[in-house]
């Protein structure tokens, strides 16, 4: 086991406590970089403004740095620092958080599930980016091709892909700007999401192709995550089915899913200048690995960490990231989670049937199922 490993291993957590139990920004030999694990040092690295999300001698993947791709990447906001950070935060946050849960929750159930495991992946994978596509003024038809548009391009933020991934990465950011330059001159579009995006962006930059690139980015960041939270919470499910007779609430289901086995594991900061955290001095160059889930189960940061609790008083999390560039989508994340799987649980899944494995990856918990049998239950 290794903290890398350990995104996709059947039950990381006590590893976690162990690397919690050896100090709470400690060097791995293996790895080569340093890893943060407790809610402390995970909350330093993420707050301290010498720890950045890219390495300063390579801002974009040398595997996609040449490609379109790889100049959307180099846009993010997620994947910058200073006015490249803010500004596009600054446009986008605002109207995300002000979407109606029960415009969500309709476009949600307009949206057809089909009782198998395909229309289960589907749901997780492709609603979500459907919702958002609908939410900033594509047509339904529009939407599923950019949900799948959006599931080629995320390959490049993976270092596990390989070529022909890449080239369909390359290809799909391509299409994806070329929807939204279409999307954009649509004089009729009504989306007061987009509106307000587009207003603010005006208001601090004339660079269309960084707001393009961010609505792209706001697509692929939607699509894995929010897949993770629906799905970890349908495991939860499935080890506690007493809860299905419950009458659980939903929302608290995803909100604490989200603490006890986040779809993101671990991220990464890149040391910029010589600096100290919890004690310890860091060089330019160091790497941090960036435990976000073991800090979850914490016992600083939570009474009873190890325990899934529904009504928890004072949840902390630390899922969505903290600091500059803690996630500006998280409201909006829980919401879609949360109706999805409401829509998911209406069909009475027999969830007992499901066989799942976790999606190849080196930070995220997604969990794959698949059965032979059909979805719902008889009778």
């Amino acid at each position: 086991m290794d903290p890398i490993i350990a995104a996709t291993h059947a039950d990381p957590y006590p590893y976690y406590a162990q690397l919690r139990a050896q100090g709470g920004l400690v060097f791995h030999e293996g790895l080569q970089l340093w890893v943060a694990s407790s809610a402390k040092a995970v909350a330093a690295v993420l707050a301290h403004a010498e720890c950045h999300v890219r390495p300063t001698h390579e801002p974009v993947p040398k595997a996609i740095a040449s490609g379109m791709a790889g100049k959307v990447f180099r846009q993010l906001m997620r994947m910058n620092e200073g006015e490249r950070q803010r500004c596009p935060r600054s446009a986008i946050q605002p109207g995300l958080t002000m979407i109606d849960e029960d415009e969500i929750t309709a476009l949600v159930g307009a949206r057809w599930v089909s009782p198998d495991a395909d229309g289960l992946y589907k749901a997780m994978f492709r609603g979500p980016v459907c919702v958002v596509a609908a939410l900033l003024g594509f047509t339904p038809a529009q939407g599923r091709a950019v949900s799948e548009l959006t599931a080629d391009f995320v390959a490049c933020l993976s270092p596990l892909s390989d070529q022909a991934q890449l080239d369909a990465a390359h290809a799909a950011a391509e299409q994806l700007s070329g929807y939204f330059i279409e999307l954009l001159d649509d004089p009729d579009n009504q989306s007061a999401l987009l509106a307000g995006i587009r207003q603010r962006f005006a208001a601090t930059s004339s660079d269309s192709d960084a707001m393009i690139a961010n609505l792209i980015g706001l697509l692929s960041q939607t699509y894995e995550a929010t897949a993770g939270m629906i799905g970890n919470a349908l495991l939860a499910l499935i080890q506690n089915p007493r809860w299905l007779n419950d009458s659980i609430n939903i929302d608290d289901l995803v909100a604490e899913t989200q603490r006890f086995d986040p779809s993101v594991q671990n991220t990464r900061r890149f040391v910029a200048a010589p600096c100290e955290i919890e004690g310890v001095s860091l060089q330019p160059g160091d790497v941090i690995l960036v435990l976000l889930a073991s800090a979850n189960r914490d016992p600083q940061l939570n009474d009873q960490p190890d325990t899934f609790m529904l009504e928890r008083a004072q949840r902390q999390s630390f899922t969505f990231g903290a600091g500059r560039h803690q996630c500006p989508g998280q409201r909006l994340a829980l919401n879609i989670a949360s109706a999805t799987l409401t829509r998911i649980l209406a069909l009475k899944p027999a969830l007992d049937r499901l066989t799942w494995h976790y999606r190849p990856s080196l930070n995220g918990r997604i969990p794959l199922f698949s059965q032979d049998t059909l979805l719902v239950t008889s009778g």
